[in-house]
């Protein structure tokens, strides 16, 4: 029975479509993509539907993908408390399968996936502990569990050095605490380390890039643009409506915003219609740039919709950050009333005024 991967190629090629050409319709990265053909990345349920869709193979591929063997010594334990998980995180052996939660972190609501990422953290092996780690740290940030992040942001750190993977982590880490609105010069110390690690790879020259954004160190901010914009998809191991979201939000910072709505809107076209929180936060990030390029109305009444569609469980930090970016430039504008009422959901746990966009630069 023909495997996931090789099925893949073939339903790819039978239709003529490229591997650019797929990874832009299923908003994954060409390389990514390429690895799971060729069958040393197992894909996972989220890629599986997508390329269905997009294939026309009715269900094949996800019949197939559903199919595969189980991993040798894999383990799915009972979910363990989050302080003996986080214990526990150094020094195990047996390898979990994290693409699927990985995939499922863009699907699943923050609260309800957090159990399932720290059971699978028991028995994890190095490169997986990294990986797990990061994802609740990102969860807990999401959900305004800051300081239990940080003990987490701390643990991944250490997790993927291990490993060789710790440039990835502190990139991740400062562009989220953008977010979590921390101190801009211990961000920007996460990002340089990050470059250090790694000077190559597009997500730590992104993340340097937009702290430095967020610093107002203009001159070095578009010197890092320009170099962003030259590097290509390429090197972005990760779905790639997330490069022209991070040059969109780079141009949004730099007053950019013409081109920047350019680029978010393309971030839009290739992000997945299932990734919720990804969506309204790429909406969010479009209402702000419309705001920057003179759209004042138009930004407004996007931030509105996305606060008032989408659903409880998608409400979290990120989310009002984003939609509170936007009511900074809307201060006195018709509609900035409705938003700032909006914006005072019990979810918003972050302590922060709403408008107010302080941090230490």
């Amino acid at each position: 029975m023909t495997s996931f991967g090789p099925l893949l190629r073939q339903s790819r090629q039978a239709v003529g479509l490229s591997l650019r050409q797929l990874a832009t319709r299923v908003g994954y990265d060409h390389s990514y993509l390429s690895q799971v053909e060729r069958g040393q990345r197992p894909g996972s349920a989220d890629l599986a539907r997508l390329c269905d869709t997009e294939l026309g193979t009715d269900g094949r591929l996800t019949a197939t993908f559903e199919r595969r063997p189980a991993r040798t010594g894999q383990v799915r334990p009972e979910p363990d408390p989050m302080e003996a998980a986080w214990r526990g995180l150094v020094g195990t052996l047996d390898a979990v399968a994290t693409d699927q939660l990985c995939s499922e972190f863009r699907t699943v609501p923050p609260a309800a996936l957090l159990p399932t990422v720290v059971s699978q953290l028991h028995g994890a092996a190095p490169p997986e502990a990294a990986e797990l780690s990061v994802l609740i740290a990102e969860i807990l940030t999401r959900l305004g569990e800051t300081s239990t992040a940080r003990r987490w942001w701390w643990a991944a750190r250490a997790a993927a050095d291990s490993v060789g993977a710790g440039a990835t982590v502190r990139a991740r880490e400062a562009i989220i605490g953008l977010a979590e609105r921390r101190p801009l010069p211990e961000l920007l110390e996460l990002a340089d380390d990050a470059i250090s690690l790694d000077r190559q790879s597009y997500l730590p020259r992104a993340a340097r890039a937009l702290v430095l954004a967020e610093r107002g160190r203009s001159q070095e901010a578009q010197r890092a643009l320009q170099e962003l914009i030259g590097i290509g998809d390429e090197l972005l191991q990760a779905p790639t409506y997330q490069l022209h979201w991070a040059e969109g939000r780079m141009c949004t910072l730099l007053g950019y915003g013409v081109a920047g709505c350019v680029l978010l809107e393309r971030a839009r076209e290739l992000c997945p219609d299932s990734w919720v929180g990804d969506r309204a936060l790429l909406d969010l990030s479009l209402a702000e740039c419309l705001t920057i390029a003179g759209e004042v109305a138009a930004g407004i009444a996007m931030s509105l919709r996305v606060l008032v569609e989408l659903p409880d469980e998608w409400h979290d930090l990120l989310v009002y950050d984003a939609a509170d970016r936007v009511l900074r430039h809307v201060q006195t504008e018709p509609g900035a009333a409705e938003l700032r009422r909006l914006l005072a959901h019990p979810t918003y746990r972050s302590g922060r005024s709403v408008g107010g966009g302080s941090s230490q630069r």
